[in-house]
């Protein structure tokens, strides 16, 4: 039983949750005070350094939601069918948690790929995935800027995919979808909070996205939303340490020297 239940289908809530948790958790974000000892840049250097304006942002963004709402509806009715808003009958709940995980590693596994050829390949760069690193130093509601091509391939498209193989119900896929998108929320704020659950669980979070977001780690560290173990096996992977900065700051620092 859960409390949508009777009022909107599981396929119909696992479309929308994840909206709604990317505005109200990356609002949230946007909110805080400044918080300067646990950032890891500025406020000031978000104006000085990134390239496009918050509006720009926001209408991206908007976009993007906008399209993998049509793909996910279309999806729902291609695996549901007319049964959509009949009640499914739920795995235990250690089947569940295999499923997101399932899913949580082939949603690594397309996005990593797609992520790194869209950097290998010059003209993809130039005129796809370079949207989304206009966004030099990054912020919370940012996380999904980026050109709706590359919205559709890595999200939408990755996110379909991980959904299909883990063979969760749409039910599940409520709970998987709005973690995803709150990683993904977590690895752009730029904030590194005492007590964050996602920093205490997952080695791939802001400070290690932070190093890929430089102008001189564009090359590595790819991986997300949750782990990195493809940046380990293909050699992409580039440690850090948090260091204090004089202005009472945090620092993402690399433990390798970058080409």
């Amino acid at each position: 039983m859960v409390f949508w239940e009777g009022y909107i289908s599981d396929e119909l809530m696992s479309t929308i949750a994840p909206i709604f948790v990317y505005w109200i958790y990356g609002g949230f974000y946007m909110l805080m005070p400044p918080l300067k000892r646990y950032r890891l840049h500025t406020r000031q250097e978000e104006k000085e350094k990134n390239i496009v304006d918050l509006p720009t942002v926001i209408k991206g963004v908007l976009i993007q939601q906008f399209f993998q709402v049509i793909i996910a509806q279309l999806l729902f009715m291609v695996v549901s069918g007319p049964n959509q808003n009949e009640s499914i009958h739920q795995p235990p709940i250690l089947i569940q948690i295999l499923q997101i995980f399932v899913a949580m590693v082939v949603l690594d596994t397309w996005q990593y790929f797609v992520h790194r050829y869209l950097h290998s390949n010059s003209y993809l760069y130039r005129y796809i995935h370079s949207h989304h690193h206009k966004l030099i130093i990054t912020y919370s509601i940012g996380a999904l800027y980026n050109h709706p091509l590359e919205g559709l391939l890595v999200d939408t498209l990755g996110g379909a995919v991980s959904f299909l193989v883990s063979g969760m119900t749409a039910r599940t896929s409520v709970y998987f979808f709005c973690i995803s998108v709150a990683k993904t929320i977590d690895d752009h704020s730029g904030l590194w909070l005492p007590g964050n659950l996602f920093h205490m669980i997952f080695q791939n979070n802001c400070a290690y996205h932070d190093i890929h977001h430089s102008l001189r780690g564009l090359k590595y560290n790819y991986s997300q939303p949750f782990f990195p173990f493809w940046d380990k096996i293909m050699g992409t992977y580039v440690p850090y340490e948090l260091v204090r900065r004089e202005d009472g700051g945090l620092e993402s620092r690399p433990l390798k020297k970058l080409d």
